[in-house]
């Protein structure tokens, strides 16, 4: 009952924070135009016509035409599925990784935290995409290898945060009780612990998925992530950098794309952790 009363209690703070509301219906519609884009583009995304290239914005094509006349807008609602799994799958990789890595240090403790923690620095003091792009160097260009650049990238501050968590969860009153009456340490983590860090986790894996998702665009600019003719965003905007002063519309649109749903992301991130954050509770 406190649980059910507690949840309530959470969801109207949440409804109260207009910035996390106005994430929310940003982060959903974009994903449903993603999930949808099959019925809701008008054209075939690769479909060509070159002697209309660059046409500008019209009734017919209402985000006009790229370089080699294909459909923006058809491009730009097929980027959202490519850029918003890329983001989904990035985090939850490096969600996953890092929780548990971050578990074992708080738990642990003694070597394994000094091991594991010492490690994460090493990978915090590289700048996150000059971290992507040596492990894209080493898998290979692409999508697949781009999630699995950035979620490597992402794992120390999941692991951090989970890390935190433990330490503070584990000298609770009803830990110290569960582990006196002969409660082990896989139940106690994962029944008891985890479940108390968990907050902290939810609003900065909204915040990674912009974040990822972001980094992913700018890495298939740089011709790392998505290959020609893949409609992702980032390649989008690589593809028409040439046409900006001739063809605005070619980089404006893949542009907000980017920019509208970062937003929502992070209005989220931050929503979800006013909401779920126990600090903030006035």
């Amino acid at each position: 009952m406190n649980e059910l009363l507690s949840l309530r209690e959470n969801k109207s703070q949440f409804r109260r924070n207009k910035r996390g509301v106005a994430g929310l219906v940003i982060v959903v519609f974009v994903c449903l135009v993603g999930l949808l884009a099959t019925w809701l583009a008008p054209y075939d995304p690769l479909e060509q016509h070159l002697l209309q290239r660059r046409q500008p914005p019209s009734l017919e094509h209402p985000m006009g035409l790229d370089e080699v006349g294909r459909d923006n807008l058809s491009r730009v609602i097929y980027g959202a599925r490519l850029s918003i799994g890329v983001g989904v799958a990035c985090v939850t990789l490096a969600t996953t990784v890092g929780t548990l890595l971050g578990m074992i240090a708080g738990y642990k403790g003694g070597w394994w935290d000094s091991l594991i923690m010492s490690a994460m620095d090493v990978m915090l003091s590289f700048p996150t995409l000059l971290l992507a792009i040596a492990v894209i160097v080493v898998l290979g260009r692409g999508l697949t290898n781009v999630v699995y650049a950035l979620a490597f990238a992402a794992i120390p501050t999941f692991a951090r945060l989970m890390r935190v968590g433990v330490l503070v969860t584990k000298e609770k009153d009803y830990i110290l009780a569960a582990q006196a009456i002969g409660v082990g340490p896989s139940r106690l983590l994962w029944r008891h612990i985890l479940p108390d860090c968990l907050a902290p986790l939810l609003a900065q894996a909204a915040l990674g998925i912009g974040t990822a998702i972001l980094e992913a665009a700018g890495l298939s600019f740089l011709g790392l992530g998505a290959q020609p003719p893949a409609p992702e965003w980032g390649a989008m905007l690589s593809q028409g950098r040439g046409a900006v002063f001739v063809a605005p519309h070619v980089v404006l649109f893949p542009g907000l794309a980017i920019m509208l749903t970062v937003l929502g992301f992070n209005l989220l991130g931050d929503g979800l952790r006013d909401m779920l954050d126990p600090r903030l509770e006035s």
